[in-house]
């Protein structure tokens, strides 16, 4: 069965996960991270593309984002993958793939979903036992919702900007948000095109004429 078309439109952000090979540490180090990070922020503004949430763990990353120029996309991840398997490679001696063939994407409505998404990635740490509160861990955007940290990488989240006129008051009401608000399990991350609302949903998929559950890749299974 062919790939199915990469859905990348330029009015709604999207959900990337890039995973390593055989599921593989792709950052064996702090280090390493912030040489992902700075890559995305070196090369951002370049492609077209908005920041809005973002979480490094150690075998996957997650971004949301939205590309203004989507044909410039892929570009723009593959120039950072590369770029950082350079420098892995030369670094820890790697030799062959690192990352497991090509990113991952979900289409997001600008609602409260979008928060929702955001805030999904955020707690990665914490569902992986890595720490038990999401601002303990360095690598995600968590501490710049909640506290107001400062980082070039993030373009805000427009709903979150929605949240209150007062920065102060965007921060405890992402905070409560966080713990107080679950509207999807991580099976709409993984086997789901878009992520939103049911009226959302039947949009895009008449947008763009594909359903929203993924089919398995391969040949279908015989009776």
């Amino acid at each position: 069965m062919p790939r199915t078309r990469r859905i990348i439109p330029d009015d709604l952000p999207l959900h990337i996960m890039v995973r390593g090979n055989n599921k593989q540490k792709i950052f064996q180090e702090d280090r390493d991270k912030k040489y992902y990070l700075y890559l995305l922020f070196k090369l951002k503004r370049y492609h077209g593309i908005d920041i809005y949430h973002y979480c490094l763990m150690d075998n996957h990353v997650h971004l949301v984002l939205l590309s203004r120029v989507p044909p410039l996309l892929s570009r723009f991840m593959m120039k950072v993958d590369l770029s950082y398997f350079f420098l892995f490679r030369n670094k820890h001696g790697y030799v062959g793939h690192l990352f497991q063939n090509r990113f991952k994407s979900n289409v997001i409505g600008y609602d409260e979903y979008l928060l929702q998404c955001g805030k999904y990635i955020e707690l990665n740490p914490v569902r992986g036992g890595i720490v038990t509160e999401p601002e303990d861990y360095a690598f995600s955007s968590y501490r710049f919702y909640s506290q107001g940290c400062k980082d070039l990488l993030i373009t805000p989240n427009p709903i979150y900007v929605a949240l209150s006129e007062k920065e102060e008051n965007r921060w405890k009401l992402y905070v409560d948000f966080v713990v107080d608000n679950i509207l999807f399990t991580p099976d709409k991350i993984v086997n789901c095109r878009y992520i939103g609302t049911d009226s959302f949903i039947r949009k895009m998929e008449q947008r763009y004429d594909l359903l929203n559950n993924r089919q398995p890749r391969g040949r279908p299974r015989k009776k």
